[in-house]
């Protein structure tokens, strides 16, 4: 079994300071650098995955904007691959599939931003392409969200996707949890 890492949208606009930031970026992108060095570490496959815009009204990853940038912490070195997408689900336009199935991958491990929306939408899809998937938790990061008149806070809001996805569509660990 070839396992491989997927580091989705851990970008400038989700930090601090960027168009849209997340609640805990910073932590979730230290917990995503640990994993990133046992991957280095282990010579095991690493794929990065960052969001471009394409909407005319998009408001964050806007094409040529500092903010579609990868967070330093997570940067690509050597050959590491990196694949732009222009939809939630990372499998979307990017050749990501047929990339693993070149590779031989047949488990990721995935870390990223949002919980909410391309990590779900990626780990979903990976599944139901039969996929081994592992989501690690603490390497992930949400917003908060608006439904009507309720607020939600985005630790609730991660903390619904982590266990909506345990289970079902992956295994969900923490950084500590998972075999290095």
């Amino acid at each position: 079994m070839t396992r491989a890492l997927l580091i989705v949208d851990i970008q400038l606009d989700y930090f601090p300071g960027g168009a849209f930031p997340l609640v805990g970026p910073d932590a979730a992108a230290a917990a995503a650098r640990t994993v990133l060095d046992g991957f280095r570490a282990s010579g095991e496959p690493i794929v990065h995955i960052f969001h471009v815009s394409t909407e005319d009204d998009a408001t964050f990853f806007v094409q040529g904007t500092p903010g579609v940038g990868i967070h330093p912490l997570v940067a690509p070195v050597g050959d590491e691959i990196v694949l732009e997408k222009h939809e939630p689900n990372s499998f979307i336009g990017t050749g990501l599939q047929q990339l693993l199935v070149d590779e031989g991958v047949t488990e990721l491990v995935i870390v990223g931003m949002m919980s909410s929306m391309c990590i779900d939408s990626t780990t979903r899809a990976a599944s139901e392409l039969g996929f081994e998937v592992t989501v690690v938790s603490d390497a992930c990061a949400a917003p908060d969200l608006t439904f009507g008149d309720t607020v939600i806070a985005g630790a609730a809001v991660h903390a619904s996707f982590m266990a909506a996805l345990d289970g079902s569509f992956a295994t969900v660990l923490t950084s500590d949890e998972l075999e290095k």
